[in-house]
């Protein structure tokens, strides 16, 4: 449990960077690309699973790439 727990946190910090990266952020903060990473995650699996892909780590990692992009895109139109 604990390691399904790091593993998906480290997992979102790397999405978020990626997405931060993607999207030309300057924010170099690792907790908020971690947040950002994991919240990315679920919101890409349930977009996925909502159209029907998903089923692999390949397909999973590009959609909380996806996801994350999305939640920084919302992030900066929200706070920035």
């Amino acid at each position: 449990m604990l390691l399904k727990l790091l593993v998906a946190l480290v997992i979102g910090g790397v999405c978020g960077f990626v997405a931060n990266k993607i999207m030309k952020g300057k924010s170099n903060s690792i907790l908020l690309n971690v947040i950002l990473g994991v919240v990315g995650g679920i919101v890409g699996g349930w977009l996925g699973d909502l159209i029907g892909v998903g089923g692999g780590w390949v397909t999973g990692i590009l959609l909380a790439i996806g996801g994350s992009c999305l939640v920084v895109w919302l992030y900066r139109k929200f706070f920035k």
